[in-house]
């Protein structure tokens, strides 16, 4: 006579693995009642589907930024998956969570991987909930940066999240390297400052200022140094230490820094959006 799981057992099994009531009740018979083989029933139909699946684009998700409890560290991760639809799912977003508190502790995404999470590693937890969902879920990036002080930002939807280092941790650091950190999400700085910008961004800006101003009909003797103006202008627009801050539209970042504290500057950041 074959095994008939119970109401309570299914839902047993749910609760451990987000998986759906008929994959519950099915791995359930299929193992006979022990509650430990059916777990391994969905992971092995997890790792079945993620095989299916490899190929396809997981280009939807949450991006998550987090700042440890000394303020000194800070990560942004993306767990993609499929579709908007899973992307926006309460239980998705608080697997993001939990795998961004994780991330706090390592350097690298396959130290993330490897961690202890449910029961299982990270890694295979993804593989569980490729299956349970049905779409392909995996972390999409991992970065990290270090400072003196560092905060976050996640813009609304989880789709931007932004953390930035300041180099000291002063009265109202906190305060404005959040602020910082909702620019960078805002207005996407190619980088910190003129002197990060690489060189093939400066080549490709100065050619295209040099053509117009030929086309323009400029002389010849005066198109590098309006050239030259033109890519000052591209620095003070479009890296983030000399943008106008958003909140007033006049002053510049690094300045908005220096009114905390006039030793204050911006040290780093990293942004990330799907």
């Amino acid at each position: 006579m074959s095994y008939k799981a119970t109401a309570a057992e299914v839902s047993k099994l749910r609760n451990a693995t987000g998986a759906g009531m008929m994959d519950s009740k099915k791995a359930l018979e299929e193992a006979g009642g022990d509650f430990d083989k059916a777990v391994e029933v969905l992971r092995k139909q997890g790792q079945k589907v993620a095989a299916k699946r490899a190929d396809r684009e997981s280009t939807e998700g949450a991006v998550i930024a987090k700042v440890n409890g000394e303020a000194t560290k800070g990560i942004i991760i993306a767990l993609n998956c499929e579709t908007d639809f899973v992307a926006k799912n309460e239980a998705f977003v608080a697997m993001a969570n939990e795998i961004a508190d994780l991330a706090l502790t390592v350097s690298t995404k396959e130290e993330l991987l490897a961690l202890p999470y449910a029961g299982i590693t990270v890694g295979e937890k993804l593989t569980e909930q490729t299956g349970v969902i049905g779409e392909k879920i995996e972390i999409g990036t991992f970065q990290v940066i270090e400072g003196a002080l560092v905060n976050s930002y996640i813009h609304a939807g989880n789709k931007i999240g932004a953390v930035v280092a300041l180099s000291a941790n002063v009265e109202g650091g906190s305060e404005v390297a959040r602020d910082v950190a909702m620019q960078v999400a805002a207005m996407n700085p190619v980088a910190l400052d003129e002197t990060a910008v690489e060189q093939s961004v400066i080549d490709t800006e100065l050619s295209i200022a040099r053509e117009t101003l030929v086309a323009e009909g400029k002389p010849e003797n005066m198109i590098e140094n309006i050239a030259q103006g033109k890519l000052q202008k591209f620095f003070k627009e479009n890296t983030l230490v000399h943008q106008a801050s958003i909140k007033d539209g006049k002053t510049s970042v690094k300045d908005v820094v220096k009114a905390v504290d006039a030793n204050l500057t911006v040290v780093g950041y990293i942004r990330y959006s799907l």
